[in-house]
């Protein structure tokens, strides 16, 4: 959907590694690395599951304090809503610092 929109290809399965001897601390499902912008997919288990919803809760925590924008979507999301996900993504790209004509004219005065 990113793609079709106009966005450059993405990374998928980013490793973010940590501080302690560089161990890998996450991995983000997909996004722009250079720009610290992911996109994760939350299932089902994400929101059922108590230990995971906990687990995501703090690993959303320090990717952010690392720099990461995380772009959250779900099922329903990808159905029904594609062009939110599209928007709020461009809008973190553009606060990372990317100008590609692209995203100008999907934000085009729109609020993610």
């Amino acid at each position: 959907m990113l793609i079709d929109a106009g966005l450059p290809r993405q990374t998928t399965q980013i490793i973010v590694y940590g501080n302690f001897a560089g161990r890998r601390y996450a991995k983000v499902d997909m996004g722009y690395e250079d720009l610290k912008v992911g996109v994760e997919y939350d299932g089902e288990l994400h929101w059922t599951e108590p230990e995971q919803y906990v687990y995501d809760i703090d690993r959303h925590a320090e990717l952010l304090a690392r720099g990461w924008a995380i772009i959250r979507v779900s099922g329903q999301m990808l159905r029904y809503r594609p062009e939110v996900i599209v928007t709020r993504v461009c809008a973190a790209l553009r606060a990372a610092g990317a100008e590609w004509p692209v995203i100008a004219r999907i934000l085009d005065g729109r609020v993610a």
